[in-house]
């Protein structure tokens, strides 16, 4: 099994700290960021950033379904980490400034792959379709603090 990686990031026109904001928010904001490709989403526990529990589906292809229970911490200022109770999948979130008014997005996905051919393809391909998952979700984050 190899680790897979997948990075996206984009420069938004707002604040750090207002960026981080609407991203911790999974009890409002967050849910209006996410792209068709999640369903079922719902807060279990907390609501903003650390010790909030979200569960979700993520639909990464016609036929790849991940059911996600995130565990969310803040390990620094301006990241937030969702790890997977259902898999090695980690997910990390980072917020820094980038000249005045504008901020630095950059979310990064990691997970351990399956073995052999399947998990040839799956390092090949997958950080191309969650990259694409990831820039629509960007997309959404911008339209929403860039108000």
């Amino acid at each position: 099994m190899a680790q897979v990686e997948a990075t996206t990031e984009r420069v938004v026109a707002a604040d750090a700290e207002k960026v981080f904001d609407a991203l911790a928010d999974y009890s409002g904001t967050r849910q209006k960021l996410l792209p068709g490709h999640f369903s079922e989403y719902e807060v279990r526990e907390g609501g903003d950033g650390e010790g909030t529990l979200v569960h979700w589906k993520l639909q990464a292809t016609s036929k790849r379904v991940r059911d996600c229970l995130l565990e969310v911490s803040e390990p620094t200022d301006g990241e937030l980490v969702e790890k997977d109770r259902n898999s090695s999948m980690v997910t990390t979130w980072r917020v820094t400034p980038a000249g005045e008014g504008k901020t630095l997005v950059v979310v990064t996905t990691t997970w351990q792959g399956a073995g052999g051919i399947g998990g040839f393809f799956e390092k090949t391909f997958a950080p191309k379709g969650l990259g694409r998952i990831y820039d629509e979700l960007l997309a959404k984050l911008a339209t929403e603090v860039e108000k």
